[in-house]
Parts: structure tokens; C-alpha cells; sequence
């Protein structure tokens, strides 16, 4: 069961579908995110394209020195088939 989706993230998500460009995107997520929100993102999309690619979960978190339960909170999504790294990974492979 998927939780309901509020109105503010709603309008989040409206807020990032809007740039056309990545250099738009890179400012508003400049103004949205702090830099530390921003490398904890990059580290999470990193994990899971390393996931993707047929890494084991201990595989990825000796790569990138990182904890299994960082990269066991990565996974948990991508595992999902409907869930939004697997939708976002589909589009790319187009």
C-alpha cells in the first residue's frame, strides 16, 4: 500500500519537473537542498546504479567505504519493481 501523497509534495515534485535544463536544475537544487542533502542524494543514486549493475549490497559499500545499512536503505527501493528508482532506471536505458 502506498502512502498518500500530501499536496506539498505534490507541488515538490510539480517544483522539480519544472527546470528544462540541467543548468536551472543544478540552481534550484542549489536553493533546495544544502550541500550535505545534496552529496547524501548523489551517494543514494550512486549506490543504486552500482546495484543495478549486479554489485552485491557488501560489493557497493566496500566500493564506496561506506556501512551496509547505508546501502541496504538504497536497495530497499530499487527492489521495488514500482518503485521510483526502477521507473527512473527504465527511462534512462531507453
Amino acid at each position: 500500500m502506498t502512502p498518500e501523497i500530501s499536496l506539498t509534495e505534490k507541488q515538490l515534485a510539480q517544483l522539480l519537473l519544472a527546470p528544462k535544463s540541467e543548468k536551472v536544475m543544478m540552481t534550484l537544487m542549489r536553493a533546495l537542498f544544502t550541500p550535505a542533502e545534496r552529496e547524501q542524494l548523489a551517494l543514494r543514486w550512486q549506490i543504486v546504479k552500482l546495484l543495478n549493475s549486479g554489485l552485491t549490497q557488501r560489493a557497493v559499500a566496500k566500493k564506496l567505504k561506506i556501512s551496509i545499512m547505508k546501502v541496504s536503505r538504497g536497495a530497499r527501493e530499487l527492489y521495488d519493481p514500482k518503485g521510483g528508482f526502477n521507473q527512473i532506471l527504465k527511462k534512462i536505458k531507453k
